[in-house]
């Protein structure tokens, strides 16, 4: 077949690949023959299936822990695919407000399905199997995913994270390595009895302390919420309220309907009928640190009126 033989679309292709690899110093000629050997590719090789098959490694033999495995998988890719979402909008350097509002619908849509998804666990386990093959999990806690804690760091100022009693003891402008150690969630893992650290917590610090620290810093003006501060000056109000909208619904969403799933699995799991509650595996006063109501971590403040506010946490806000 001759260049005549081809029509203008494949011309056209094989010009523009031409001028591509002429960039780098390569032949075309070599790599479409480089073509002719390579295989086929097939949809089980493309998504790794066989390694990812093999990433399922419950500890014990009771069948419903298997579900506890591969839920707890899936809700990190799709972690992971919330990360990759935000992060192109914070190193966008135009961000017009289509795309804007679609990377937050898209966040959304995630965030939606994991809420939703919880019942697999919270309905789709039985309650004697889940108490016996936790005991083989220890310390590890679903506390110690730093994929939440990256997510949070991205989406708000550090400040905003804090404990809100060590909020009245600090002031915004300290250093990020003093506001770091006063983060909400490290009071989560603390015995309740002696006050000390809890393995759990001990060996989340010692694998990702230094890298949080360094994200918080690297984070610090450049996060969702400085991101509306700053570029929703200028949009007007009805486009500044379609994105208001995306933002709540997200802050809703992570915050409130994330963590009232798991507080109703807990409480379905871990509660006694004297209403005496089971430790987590982790060693974390879960009964304290699961509600919203009690944390009231609010990642964009100033999207919600005082009387939301008093009721944050206690259910979703549509």
């Amino acid at each position: 077949m001759t260049y005549q033989d081809l029509d203008e679309k494949v011309l056209e292709q094989l010009r523009q690949l031409s001028r591509r690899y002429a960039q780098t110093g390569q032949d075309l000629a070599s790599n479409l023959e480089g073509l002719l050997y390579t295989d086929y590719l097939k949809y089980w090789d493309y998504i790794a299936l066989d390694t990812l098959m093999t990433l399922q490694r419950p500890r014990t033999s009771f069948p419903d822990e298997m579900i506890f495995v591969v839920y707890h998988q899936i809700t990190e890719l799709f972690f992971k695919l919330i990360q990759w979402e935000i992060d192109q909008l914070l190193q966008a350097d135009e961000l017009p407000l289509p795309l804007w509002i679609d990377k937050m619908q898209r966040i959304n849509r995630y965030m939606d399905i994991l809420v939703r998804s919880s019942d697999i666990m919270s309905e789709g386990m039985e309650r004697e199997q889940f108490l016996k093959f936790r005991m083989a999990l220890l310390p590890a806690s679903g506390f110690q995913s730093v994929q939440f804690r990256e997510i949070e760091l991205k989406s708000t100022t550090l400040w905003h994270l804090l404990d809100k009693d060590q909020q009245q003891h600090q002031q915004r402008s300290e250093p990020i390595e003093a506001l770091y150690t006063s983060i909400y969630w490290k009071r989560g893992a603390i015995e309740s009895e002696s006050g000390k650290k809890t393995i759990t917590l001990q060996h989340f610090e010692e694998k990702y302390d230094a890298h949080l620290m360094q994200l918080a810093q690297r984070h610090l003006q450049n996060n969702l919420y400085i991101l509306l501060q700053e570029k929703s000056t200028v949009l007007n109000e009805e486009e500044r309220a379609a994105l208001h909208r995306e933002y709540r619904r997200f802050d809703n969403l992570f915050n409130v309907g994330w963590r009232l799933a798991h507080l109703r699995a807990a409480a379905k799991f871990l509660m006694k009928k004297r209403g005496e509650a089971v430790a987590s595996t982790g060693g974390t006063n879960w009964t304290q640190y699961l509600p919203p109501r009690f944390q009231k971590i609010i990642f964009f403040p100033n999207l919600w009126n005082e009387e939301e506010k008093s009721k944050w946490g206690t259910q979703l806000i549509d």
